[in-house]
């Protein structure tokens, strides 16, 4: 064999062996989506929730269901195929064709993701929906660093009879001076750090949350605080502790009465503050709220606007019976609102899924 027939022989199988190698050597395909699908995924769930969230917020302002559809599972799958192809033809030194050479390839890739969807219904989860959320779970909010005012004017009705801002029949009660003065109070003796909670056991009803002030090296300022919350909501002047109870009314002896809503109360007095168009006011399709604060008059606390336009910038926006109503990005109490309103979703224990049907869309 010559020379030249020589190195194109050797430059065929090098062709050949790195053919070989690039179809053998390809990265794990899995590992690689994990970082994007994970935060993609997340980010989607979280969006979605919010919007479902404020859609029915607004649906109940015009008295129509809510629907709650939740995220059971999603499968994603992926494939990568990649093939090479090497040829080639070594001829004759007198041959007419000459020396061949040829090399080819091909990657298929498919993404198919299944979500799977599970409507919340059932006896479970209704019962959830309209019973009153457990009062300890509410301070225990405040223990994690939520604020006393924020938290207990959303998801409290009564203190020891001291009653909230409440809404009945479209009409808004507004709530008692002395329930104001005290969730201020609350909130200065909590950013102090002088009460706390714990859960004890008591017998024959087993465990009990108590809330107890202390009193140990807390400054005069804070210890007339603790005194006037007590004034306030009508507690004993001389007890540190109080057990929590559900109760609508004045608690007994060592007891401190806390009027939980339920989610329903939460997300209908939620709803009080949506901005309605005023056609749909006219024409009855929504229910009217009197009592109401103006809105942009400093008063209100929450704010879902309205129009016909869609937002440019907005934390959360639905389009409903032909308006856009949305967060503004920008009003920070609103979004804390909204977000503290899907935490307590999941405190009233409505997602039960039990025997429940359940809706699969594949995407090919």
């Amino acid at each position: 064999m010559t020379p030249l027939r020589s190195k194109r022989r050797q430059r065929l199988i090098a062709l050949a062996l790195v053919g070989a190698l690039a179809s053998a050597g390809c990265a794990h395909l899995g590992p690689k989506t994990v970082a994007v699908d994970r935060y993609d995924y997340s980010e989607a769930i979280a969006d979605s929730w919010k919007r479902q969230t404020l859609l029915n917020i607004v649906k109940l302002r015009y008295l129509d269901l809510p629907v709650f559809v939740d995220v059971a599972s999603i499968v994603s799958g992926y494939s990568l195929q990649t093939g090479v192809n090497v040829g080639g033809t070594l001829s004759s030194e007198n041959a007419v064709q000459g020396d061949f050479a040829a090399v080819g390839g091909q990657a298929i890739y498919t993404d198919r993701p299944t979500t799977t969807y599970v409507p919340l219904t059932g006896e479970k989860f209704l019962r959830g929906l309209i019973t009153p959320i457990d009062p300890k779970n509410i301070f225990f909010m405040l223990q994690t660093g939520y604020a006393a005012d924020f938290i207990l004017a959303l998801t409290v009705e009564s203190l020891n009879g001291v009653r909230n801002r409440s809404i009945t029949a479209g009409a808004v009660r507004e709530a008692d001076p002395e329930f104001k003065r005290a969730l201020r109070l609350l909130r200065e003796v909590q950013t102090s750090g002088a009460f706390g909670m714990r859960v004890e056991e008591t017998r024959p009803k087993g465990s009990a949350a108590v809330l107890f002030f202390r009193h140990e090296d807390a400054p005069a300022d804070v210890l007339e605080k603790l005194a006037e919350i007590r004034r306030v909501l009508k507690l004993p002047p001389d007890q540190q502790k109080y057990v929590l109870t559900y109760s609508p009314v004045r608690g007994g002896e060592g007891e401190l009465a806390v009027n939980s809503r339920s989610m329903l109360q939460i997300l209908s007095a939620f709803a009080s503050y949506v901005d309605v168009p005023k056609a749909h006011l006219d024409e009855r399709r929504a229910v009217s709220v009197s009592g109401d604060a103006p809105p942009g008059s400093g008063q209100d606390v929450v704010r879902i606007r309205s129009g016909q336009e869609r937002p440019a910038d907005a934390y959360a926006a639905v389009f409903y019976r032909g308006y856009w109503f949305w967060i503004d990005d920008g009003d920070w109490q609103t979004k804390r609102a909204l977000s503290a309103v899907m935490f307590f979703f999941t405190l009233g224990e409505t997602g039960g899924t039990d025997k429940l049907p359940q809706v699969t869309i594949p995407a090919q």
